[in-house]
């Protein structure tokens, strides 16, 4: 049901203006950029995408534009998630899902909920959801950890497909891939772990990177997949330095500054995030020309 999501998708960056609005044309040219990169599919509203920053209409608009361009040509995830249960299901039924192919819903983040808090508030998302659900763990902007064992259990749930997993704790990663049911999959939230998990039996990788350099990333997780160790591994290693850069001062700035060297879209992004150093931008000006 759910193997279109094995692979690389991307975590589409939100163009913006230099007044702030929305780029549509920035949009188009990046969505066309990573389909032509041989990506697998488009995560739409994500952390990386300023979605907390985005007014309900702009999440409206910017999904259909990016529906619009894609044309059906990928499948496409939306991010819906947030700290009030009640409140996501609300969006859920408000939200026309109908060019969508999965729901992609983050751990609750700031009330920090407890490991039952957790299982029953994804339950209610199962129980309510039209679309099959990845779950997102990220604990470094959550402030809360889903352990392997509540995977586990949500994993039992019909509508729950598999896990955007961003703990940076690779034995929980192994725990899980241990004990999963077969179907579920587990696909990596971070772009330097993505190999590792791929080559211990994961299904891929949600990437913020991967939308700037799309065809190189796509290509390394297709040869993990595939068994091909050293040749993946080789991409690996020649994208490192830019795994760092695109970090190193926050995501997206990071990677929209990527994007503007390629001359995709602009680099600015909405308070209180801000564009990258001078001396950052200089580091990724330089792997970019050489890359």
């Amino acid at each position: 049901m759910s193997a279109f999501l094995r692979g690389t998708g991307v975590a589409l960056a939100t163009p913006f203006n230099s007044d702030g609005s929305i780029d549509f044309e920035g949009v188009r040219s990046l969505v066309e950029f990573c389909i032509s990169g041989g990506v697998e599919y488009l995560v739409v509203l994500g952390t990386t995408a300023e979605s907390v920053t985005l007014s309900k209409e702009e999440k409206k608009k910017l999904a259909a534009h990016i529906a619009q361009v894609n044309n059906k040509r990928l499948p496409l995830v939306i991010g819906i998630g947030g700290n009030n249960t009640a409140a996501i299901i609300q969006e859920m039924k408000d939200t026309d899902v109908s060019d969508f192919d999965a729901i992609l819903s983050v751990v609750p983040m700031y009330n920090r909920p407890t490991q039952e808090g957790i299982y029953q508030h994804y339950k209610t998302i199962n129980d309510n959801a039209s679309l099959p659900v990845l779950l997102y763990n990220v604990p470094s902007r959550t402030g809360t950890n889903m352990t392997a064992e509540t995977t586990l259990r949500l994993a039992q749930l019909d509508k729950i497909v598999g896990i955007k997993e961003a703990t940076g704790d690779f034995t929980q990663v192994l725990k899980i891939l241990k004990s999963k049911p077969k179907d579920f999959l587990v696909i990596s939230g971070d772009d330097a772990l993505a190999l590792p998990l791929v080559t211990a039996g994961g299904d891929g990788v949600i990437s913020v990177v991967g939308q700037g350099f799309p065809k190189e990333f796509s290509e390394m997780i297709r040869l993990g997949l595939a068994g091909e160790n050293k040749k993946s591994f080789d991409i690996l290693y020649k994208l490192l330095p830019v795994l760092d850069y695109a970090f190193a001062e926050g995501n997206p700035a990071g990677i929209k500054n990527v994007l503007k060297q390629k001359n995709i879209c602009n680099d600015h992004v909405r308070l209180p995030l801000v564009s990258v150093s001078q001396d950052l931008a200089n580091k990724i000006e330089e792997f970019v020309k050489n890359n």
